[in-house]
């Protein structure tokens, strides 16, 4: 078999030598097949998440389990956490998170303290979203659930870079209004202490509203970073070669093919 032969295609002129282009694939190949591991890794990662965060909400424990040293604003294995809490709702305590997003729709967030049954503390649940956009002088649908529930639900510790807003809240008038959740005015408000954190439902709950928080998603993005990355060096490789044994660089430039050196593809 003859290592070089020309092809010609209209105006386009390729020469292949199969020995270099048996190179060339080969070394395309060892690039996307790095980059479909990177995938592999990051499609790996989200089946493990998921398993974790189910077996995470079988084996909840009560909130009241929570050792008090651990209750302090910096202690990052407290986020995400799945506990359950038994007790009742507190109607009409509840406030509402002013300016709330959920597909591109203005709400509100809706968080109502629930009192534990074990020892009457308060724990502020947040239920999700409501819409805002309502005939004038109708109140916003909070879904109050009255008696006895029993709900799972994830901790979420805010971010310390959080900047501070002013927070001007009228308790003059029930539900509350307030533009960030801030647990050290609600406990002046409400005269008694509250947990330290706000606790997340999670779905198919007594009281869950649309839950529009982000999802826990497990670190991906340097596998796919890594994934594009591997592509592109085999897709460059590929196209490197494509342009030193054609005349498609003349042919993309605009060029008069006929005016290229025609004894470049007979050689």
């Amino acid at each position: 078999m003859e290592i070089r032969k020309n092809f010609t295609f209209g105006n386009f002129h390729i020469r292949i030598n199969w020995l270099l282009a048996g190179c060339v694939v080969m070394a395309a190949a060892s690039f996307m097949r790095l980059g479909l591991w990177q995938l592999d890794r990051a499609a790996e990662k989200v089946v493990a998440q998921s398993e974790l965060l189910a077996e995470l909400q079988d084996n909840a424990e009560p909130i009241e389990s929570i050792p008090l040293g651990h209750l302090h604003p910096a202690n990052p294995e407290l986020q995400n956490r799945h506990v359950k809490l038994t007790g009742e709702y507190w109607n009409d305590r509840t406030v509402l998170l002013l300016a709330e997003f959920f597909e591109s729709q203005i709400g509100y967030g809706v968080v109502t303290p629930l009192r534990l049954r074990s020892n009457n503390q308060l724990v502020l649940v947040h239920r999700g979203w409501t819409t805002g956009i309502l005939p004038p002088d109708t109140p916003p649908f909070t879904r109050p659930v009255d008696g006895p529930v029993e709900i799972d639900g994830q901790i979420f510790v805010p971010s310390g870079s959080t900047r501070a807003i002013e927070n001007p809240v009228d308790a003059s008038q029930w539900p509350v209004r307030m533009r960030e959740l801030d647990i050290e005015t609600l406990t002046d408000i409400l005269g008694e202490p509250i947990f330290p954190f706000e606790v997340r439902i999670i779905a198919n709950q007594p009281g869950t509203l649309t839950r529009h928080w982000p999802a826990v998603q497990p670190e991906i993005n340097q596998n796919l970073s890594y994934a594009v990355q591997w592509f592109s060096f085999g897709l460059a490789v590929l196209f490197i070669a494509l342009l030193a044994s054609s005349n498609l660089w003349t042919l993309i430039k605009g060029k008069d093919p006929t005016v290229a050196d025609s004894t470049e593809y007979e050689r």
